[in-house]
C-alpha cells in the first residue's frame, strides 16, 4: 500500500481555512472587525513567514469556540462552507485526490488547522482520515484550549507517527509515501517522506525543492 498526504490550506484549497474562518466570523458580526481584522492578518503574515508562534496563535483561533454552543457553531460552519470552502476547491486538487483513492492508497489530510473548521472539508474531499490540530472539548462544547500537540513544522511528524504507531504502522511500512504541501513550514515532514513535492509553493519552498530536484506543481 501507499501512503498520499495531502496539506491542506493553500495546497488542496486555493486559500487559507484557518484565516477564513476569522474572516467569516468578522463578517457575519460575531468577532469584532477592529480588535480581531489586524490580528488575523499579523498571525497569517507570521505564518507566512515562518515566525508563527503556535500556541499564541492557538490561542486566538481557539477561543471564539468556546463563547458559543456546537450546535450554533455547526451552523455557523455550514454557511462557511457553502460561502467560503467550496469556492476554494479547486478541479486539479478534487482530480489529484481522486487518483490517489482510485489507486487505492491511503489518502490523510495533515494540517494545522484545527478539526472543528478543518473535518467538514475532508468529508468533502472524501479523504477519511484527518491529522489537524485538535481543539480541547469537554461534553461537546470546546474549552478554548488545544488538546495534545498541535498539528504544525515537527508536531505534523509526531502526530503522523503516533497515528500510524496506533496502527501498527510506521512511514517504512508503506511502499511509498508522497506529502503534498505549499509551504516552508512543511519542510520537517517533507524531507522525511519517499516523494515530497511542492504544490503551490511559497518562494522559500520553491527555491528549496528546485536544489533539492522535488516536483513542483500546481493545483490552482
Amino acid at each position: 500500500m501507499k501512503l498520499a498526504l495531502f496539506d491542506l490550506d493553500n495546497t488542496l484549497l486555493n486559500g487559507d481555512s484557518d484565516f477564513e474562518w476569522s474572516q467569516f466570523l468578522i463578517h457575519i458580526g460575531v468577532l469584532d472587525r477592529e480588535l480581531f481584522e489586524v490580528k488575523n492578518q499579523t498571525f497569517y503574515d507570521q505564518y507566512k513567514s515562518g515566525t508563527l508562534d503556535i500556541h499564541e496563535f492557538l490561542d486566538f483561533q481557539l477561543k471564539p469556540l468556546s463563547r458559543h454552543s456546537r450546535k450554533t457553531l455547526n451552523d455557523w460552519h455550514a454557511q462557511f462552507m457553502r460561502e467560503r470552502i467550496l469556492p476554494m476547491m479547486t478541479h486539479a486538487s478534487l482530480n489529484l485526490v481522486q487518483q490517489h483513492r482510485n489507486a487505492g492508497d491511503l489518502c490523510v489530510i495533515i494540517t494545522a488547522t484545527n478539526s472543528f473548521v478543518t473535518a467538514p472539508i475532508a468529508r468533502e474531499f472524501g479523504i477519511e482520515h484527518l491529522l489537524a490540530t485538535e481543539p480541547e472539548h469537554i461534553a461537546g462544547e470546546f474549552t478554548g484550549r488545544v488538546e495534545g500537540v498541535p498539528c504544525f513544522r515537527e508536531g505534523k511528524i509526531t502526530r503522523l507517527n503516533n497515528w500510524l504507531a496506533a496502527q501498527g504502522r510506521t512511514l517504512d511500512s508503506f511502499e511509498n509515501s508522497t506529502f503534498y504541501s505549499d509551504s516552508h513550514n512543511d519542510l520537517p515532514l517533507l524531507c522525511l517522506v519517499k516523494t515530497p513535492v511542492a504544490a503551490n509553493p511559497d518562494e522559500k519552498l520553491r527555491a528549496y525543492a528546485q536544489q533539492q530536484d522535488w516536483p513542483v506543481i500546481n493545483l490552482r
